[in-house]
């Protein structure tokens, strides 16, 4: 079993940046990635990007690159989300999931692909 908590989301204005926690405990020694979704009212929820655990390769959704950046830091199991340039439609709230398994790109940006999931951080983006 693993326990995921999000911290770091808030209320920032349009333009600004906020940077997402996700710290990890309990069963991450075989963790392969950690993705970061996010859900606004009403819709479903979408992949933001995702990050290796022990090599740090990234992917990322289109309509967040250039603007969103994922990292980790392996000693305090620990992934993070920096959002720069945040717009109006950034607002919603975001999840971090860990993925045991190795998959293809498009696998891996669907829900399904993941199997622990933190109970998420609300950003909100004002005018």
């Amino acid at each position: 079993q693993v326990q995921l908590v999000e911290s770091g989301g808030g209320l920032v204005q349009a333009g600004g940046s906020l940077r997402l926690s996700c710290a990890a405990s309990g069963r991450t020694f075989t963790i392969y990635a950690m993705g970061w979704f996010r859900q606004a009212p009403g819709t479903e929820r979408e992949f933001v990007g995702a990050i290796t655990w022990s090599g740090g390769v990234t992917y990322y959704a289109d309509f967040v690159k250039g603007r969103f950046t994922i990292s980790r830091d392996n000693a305090k199991n620990t992934v993070y989300l920096q959002m720069n340039s945040l717009k109006l439609e950034d607002t919603a709230v975001y999840y971090c999931a860990a993925d045991y398994r190795p998959r293809r790109i498009g696998a891996a940006q669907t829900v399904e692909a993941y199997d622990y999931w933190g109970q998420g951080t609300q950003v909100t983006v004002s005018s």
